[in-house]
């Protein structure tokens, strides 16, 4: 075996307020497990997946690999636990490691915990009143295309080993006009409704995440391909397959 991807991690952070043990358990010690198996077996590279919500509200944008840590949620604090004990295998064992860090990734098959499909599913339901939470945060949105793509062009970079690297599409999109968006695409009679226990703790919220690209063009020849529209609208085709989209319970708040 010559690359690990190491993708496996809880990822909901309403579920984080809940079972925060959880998250250290699989998302700080499972990584401890993958990394150490590797370096054990002497494998030739790693990547270990992060996540923008280390980041926490930007500070300043477009958030480069610089930018403070923020564990803004129990989720975002397991990803920071597990990206330093990462980053401390290649400085002490010399390790080959790249950190990737994708920003907020969408596209089909995505978790029901995830705002897109929460919005497609309920307007696919024939709901016309559409439940979300705060309108406000802003997002860097990369179709899961793009990200696979970028994670194999990492994986090619020998200049990536021991550092991280961003995924981000250097825009962003308040969660208010995405959800316009996808209403347009489906039935632009719906309107939305604020659903009070869909809200993060204020200190919580990462109010804004806007990524920069410029380590990964800079280290391979990576660019995101999708549009907004064009990805949401590829999104909507496939949860509009009935066999699809029975697997979401579109009027439960899933966490």
């Amino acid at each position: 075996m010559d690359v690990v991807f190491h993708l496996a991690a809880l990822i909901a952070i309403p579920f984080s307020y809940h079972s925060p043990d959880s998250y250290i358990d699989t998302n700080i010690k499972g990584t401890l497990n993958i990394i150490q198996a590797a370096r054990d077996l002497g494998l030739e590279r790693v990547l270990v997946t992060s996540t923008s919500e280390v980041y926490g509200t930007a500070h300043y944008i477009p958030i480069d690999e610089k930018h403070p840590r923020q564990p803004q949620s129990p989720y975002s604090a397991s990803k920071i636990g597990a990206d330093c004990i990462a980053e401390s295998f290649y400085k002490s064992f010399d390790l080959p490691i790249t950190i990737v860090r994708p920003f907020n990734t969408y596209g089909p098959r995505q978790s029901a915990r995830a705002v897109i499909p929460t919005v497609i599913t309920q307007l696919l339901n024939g709901e016309e009143q559409i439940k979300l939470g705060d309108l406000s945060p802003t997002r860097d949105l990369l179709f899961v295309k793009d990200t696979a793509r970028g994670f194999i062009e990492i994986a090619q970079s020998s200049s990536l080993i021991g550092e991280d690297c961003n995924i981000a599409t250097e825009t962003e999109i308040s969660i208010g006009d995405l959800a316009h968006e996808i209403i347009s695409q489906i039935n632009p009679k719906a309107v939305i409704v604020q659903d009070v226990t869909r809200i993060r703790p204020t200190k919580s919220e990462v109010f804004r995440l806007y990524g920069s690209a410029a380590r990964i063009k800079e280290h391979t020849n990576w660019n995101a391909n999708f549009s907004l529209t064009d990805g949401i609208a590829e999104t909507i085709s496939w949860f509009k397959d009935k066999n699809n989209l029975s697997h979401y319970k579109h009027d439960i708040y899933n966490i």
